[in-house]
């Protein structure tokens, strides 16, 4: 009787100690065996992210389309984790005056505007219609003239 009674105290015992996120032993194993106690989920949030690989290579180079319209393109790998959309925007040069290097009428542009993860290409262009050249001097290779600026925003929230 005496070991029926102390059978079921051990299994009454055990069953409290299987509760979850706690051990009750009133001997540790006879090894210093680690005891799974628990597992915690991990999680995080995943934030936006975009690269323009070869950055450092990335120049639009203007060529005469008539007497004083210019205009150029290059073409530039994305990648990314999520949908975006590009747009650009561009700024004259300015010389040591502070005078615009080649006054005319900027523009600029970026093709496909939209692009989806894992990434693709864009072709981003730039344009100067009515273009002086008065101040610059004939001859002249790689005056930079403006700067292109592309910007990005993400397009479909998860």
């Amino acid at each position: 009787m005496k070991k029926a009674l102390f059978a079921v105290a051990v299994v009454a015992l055990l069953a409290v100690a299987a509760q979850a996120g706690e051990i009750k032993y009133h001997e540790w194993p006879c090894t210093p065996t680690p005891q799974e106690i628990t597992t915690i989920p991990v999680v995080m949030d995943v934030g936006y992210w975009v690269k323009i690989k070869d950055q450092d290579k990335l120049k639009i180079k203007l060529k005469q389309d008539a007497i004083h319209d210019y205009s150029g393109c290059t073409n530039a790998t994305v990648e990314t984790n999520s949908s975006i959309t590009f747009s650009t925007s561009i700024s004259k040069a300015k010389d040591a005056a502070g005078n615009t290097v080649v006054a005319g009428d900027y523009s600029s542009s970026v093709s496909p505007a939209n692009i989806n993860a894992p990434g693709g290409t864009i072709t981003v262009c730039a344009k100067i219609a009515k273009a002086d050249l008065s101040k610059v001097p004939g001859g002249t290779k790689d005056v930079l003239v403006g700067t292109v600026t592309v910007k990005v925003v993400p397009t479909a929230a998860p």
